[in-house]
């Protein structure tokens, strides 16, 4: 059992040297400038987390595995023997999710993005999902709306790393299986809006549903006219959820 006071002195005394370290060479070939999510797996923090139990200090490389994994702009993380024979399967978890958040608040998380970002080509989807999460943010918009038939939408769409959230919304099955694994995107199995009109309504309803706006906030909506059709992004549009 770790105690929460040990978790929270490594946090203190350990996460801070992150931002000292190497992490801003990339240390991980990461496809950033391809449209396909990157994923990390490492069975470190089994190896470590005994030692919290008696000082409460385990090695720092664990974390910074983790950590540099997250700076240098993974999609998910992954625990393998931890969570499947690990003594620590909850603890682990924890402490990853912690890492996470941690790096992920830090301003040089923001910093790192941004002049990593991979210029947009010239096509209609980029250009839409690029300008996505500019209108989110002057717009303080709640939300990213993405339909995607093939996930290709909501991949643009992470790899802009927005500030918002991203919901996708896909009538397509094993995409919203296989988008759990992106970063930001929390994708809704269901069918494709049938015309303009329901596209705004079912966006503003599940964006309310599944907790990511309130009546009176702002979404950004990204989609493709012709529906049901993919590859064909070419749509941005600003709603207002406060009908719905």
């Amino acid at each position: 059992y770790l105690r929460a006071n040990h978790i929270q002195t490594f946090l203190q005394d350990k996460v801070e040297l992150i931002k000292h370290s190497t992490v801003c060479r990339p240390q991980i070939n990461f496809s950033w400038n391809k449209i396909k999510p990157n994923l990390y797996m490492s069975d470190f923090l089994e190896q470590y987390l005994p030692k919290a139990l008696d000082n409460g200090h385990p090695g720092t490389k664990a974390h910074k595995a983790f950590a540099t994994a997250i700076y240098d702009g993974t999609d998910a993380v992954m625990l393998s023997a931890e969570t499947a024979i690990g003594s620590y399967p909850n603890e682990s978890v924890e402490m990853m999710n912690k890492i996470i958040e941690k790096v992920e608040n830090d301003p040089l998380y923001f910093n790192i993005n941004e002049v990593r970002h991979v210029k947009a080509e010239s096509t209609a989807e980029d250009a839409i999902t690029e300008s996505a999460k500019y209108v989110a943010r002057i717009m303080s918009a709640k939300a990213v709306v993405t339909y995607t038939t093939s996930g290709s939408t909501a991949l643009r769409a992470a790899r802009e790393r927005p500030d918002v959230p991203i919901l996708s919304i896909s009538p397509n099955l094993d995409t919203a299986r296989r988008l759990s694994l992106v970063w930001g995107v929390h994708c809704v199995h269901t069918t494709d809006a049938r015309n303009f009109k329901d596209m705004v309504l079912k966006a503003g309803k599940l964006a309310k549903k599944e907790k990511f706006a309130k009546k009176g906030d702002r979404v950004v909506i990204t989609a493709g006219v012709p529906f049901g059709q993919s590859g064909a992004t070419n749509v941005l549009r600003i709603a207002s959820v406060d009908r719905y």
